[in-house]
């Protein structure tokens, strides 16, 4: 009694007091025949036990929390269940104390207002012993419930008389915070019950060692939702896309520029002497654009404009969607080999393998699509030249996040037809000391928009050996001619005009430093096509020895 009474006066001044059922509980008498002040039912005797060979059946899960309990809003996982609890006995007022059930109905968590303040009981232990309720996240969100709950309500009117608070904390009408200053103190009365204004701002007001809030919005406000007249337009909280501006404004200083130029020759008094040379001068740069359009299909433009600078090529597969994202991801490297390296790329091209010439590009970008037509057998004949000069493929099946390499996908089944004709020498799975995984960066990864290991490569001779000294071996003499994976190495490299990724790789830090691993990967790509095994030089050595840290 000593200890119980003190605990009841404090509940009733709005504490809560949140008890646990047990094994004392359910062999005890407390709160059987009579409901024990500190308990919010009564129990029966002896308790319930499921799960067991003496049991009542399986692991009860929780029911979900009806409209009105504390919990209401939580989701239940799958994985909470009961196996044991003491039981409450049936009483009119049960249905308004249970704040959670079992799915079969039974009480698992009962509550029970006493003056300010309220007793809760979990009929399950606060361990693990009869329930997994402690084990899960839902437990901690229960207790953070219950702990919302147990705030103490506003005090009445009547209970301030005669007391004068102190602003402390006032708000504007932005919702913000801030000291009070000297305003002057309140009356008690007048803090709850007066409007909020100039002379009574919402905010935190404190006398001697006690605090209230003044909410802006008091127990009586209501709030409806605003109707609008249907010819005014409702616009939400969300930015509005970004409009690309940069062709408006180039056709914008075109115009000026020709007006600029007719007023010119309208002021000097040639305009109309030289009406000949000014429509001339209008039609050519309308009809730039197409200039360049036919010079791109003049064979001999398109030679020189790929053979006087490092381009790279895609061949073109005739699906749109693909040939886009393999020119944005050439770009994207061909950019990040001009910040990183001292190669300096033309803009990529993507060629037609039965009519274009190949031996003008160090790499071709080959994905794989299933519906892509077979080359003729001139075709085969020039890819075959290409791959004996000098040249590398890199064939991209983009499906390594469902298959592996081989025949396991439509598209690898497809690799292996496109590939049948071409003189492809034996292949591996690129070694950890083959000369690709040090030309600029030191590599032990591969990975594209997708991360698989299953990267082949010329296979080495049998009687490559490392030699004394060399942290690698000479692997071959020198550059491999295809190189086979399916990461989907453009959609990684690709981006957009602005230069922002054009798809999406990963999430947060770790998506960033895959896509960053796919840029090294595809710098080592180039640079071995164009250094070969440089990189296998005994000069090297002490360097590679150094930055391996061996």
């Amino acid at each position: 009694p000593a200890e119980a009474e003190p605990l009841q006066e404090w509940i009733d001044a709005g504490g809560m007091l949140i008890r646990f059922a047990g094994p004392r509980v359910a062999a005890s008498d407390v709160s059987r025949i009579d409901e024990d002040p500190l308990m919010p039912v009564r129990l029966r005797a002896g308790g319930r036990s499921v799960g067991g060979a003496m049991s009542w059946g399986e692991p009860k899960a929780l029911a979900p929390f009806r409209n009105g309990s504390p919990f209401f809003g939580l989701t239940v996982p799958d994985d909470v269940t009961v196996s044991a609890q003491v039981v409450a006995q049936p009483d009119p007022t049960l249905a308004d104390r249970v704040i959670a059930a079992l799915s079969d109905g039974t009480p698992l968590v009962t509550r029970k207002a006493v003056g300010q303040g309220q007793i809760v009981l979990f009929h399950v232990t606060a361990t693990a012993e009869w329930s997994t309720l402690p084990l899960s996240g839902l437990f901690v969100q229960m207790m953070e419930r219950l702990a919302v709950s147990s705030g103490a309500s506003a005090p009445e009117a009547e209970s301030l008389e005669g007391t004068t608070w102190t602003p402390m904390r006032v708000m504007d009408g932005f919702g913000s915070l801030s000291d009070a200053g000297n305003l002057p103190g309140v009356a008690g009365p007048d803090l709850i019950s007066a409007p909020a204004g100039p002379a009574l701002p919402p905010g935190i007001y404190g006398a001697e060692d006690r605090r209230l809030a003044r909410n802006v919005l008091t127990a009586e406000t209501a709030l409806t939702p605003a109707t609008w007249p249907a010819d005014v337009p409702l616009r939400g909280l969300a930015l509005p896309p970004e409009q690309p501006l940069a062709g408006a404004l180039l056709s914008l200083a075109i115009l000026l520029l020709v007006a600029d130029v007719l007023a010119s020759l309208a002021l000097s008094g040639l305009l109309l002497r030289r009406s000949t040379g000014s429509l001339a001068l209008a039609l050519g740069l309308a009809i730039a654009p197409q200039m360049g359009d036919a010079q791109e299909n003049d064979p001999e433009s398109f030679a020189i404009r790929s053979a006087s600078e490092v381009t790279l090529a895609h061949v073109l597969t005739g699906n749109s969607d693909v040939d886009e994202i393999a020119r944005a991801g050439l770009i994207g490297l061909s950019d990040t080999l001009y910040f990183r390296t001292t190669v300096e790329p033309d803009l990529p091209t993507g060629v037609d393998l039965e009519q274009d010439e190949l031996a003008f590009f160090p790499i071709l970008y080959w994905p794989v699509t299933p519906d892509q037509p077979q080359p003729s057998s001139e075709a085969y004949g020039k890819l075959n030249d290409y791959l004996r000069s000098g040249g590398l493929i890199l064939f991209d099946t983009r499906d390594a996040d469902i298959a592996s390499y081989g025949a396991a996908s439509p598209n690898g089944r497809k690799l292996q037809e496109l590939a049948a004709p071409l003189d492809i020498p034996p292949l591996e799975p690129l070694p950890g000391d083959h000369v690709l995984t040090r030309t600029f960066y030191l590599l032990q990864d591969y990975p594209g928009r997708y991360s698989s290991r299953d990267v082949w490569v010329e296979a080495a001779p049998p009687d490559a050996e490392r030699i004394e000294g060399m942290p690698f071996r000479n692997l071959n003499d020198g550059v491999t001619p295809v190189v086979i994976g399916g990461n989907d190495w453009a959609a990684a490299w690709a981006v957009r005009r602005d230069g922002a990724p054009l798809l999406p790789i990963g999430r947060g830090f770790a998506g960033e430093r895959q896509r960053e691993l796919a840029y090294r990967f595809g710098v080592n790509l180039v640079m071995h096509v164009l250094t070969g095994n440089y990189k296998s030089d005994q000069v090297h050595v002490p360097a590679l020895l150094d930055r391996l840290g061996q």
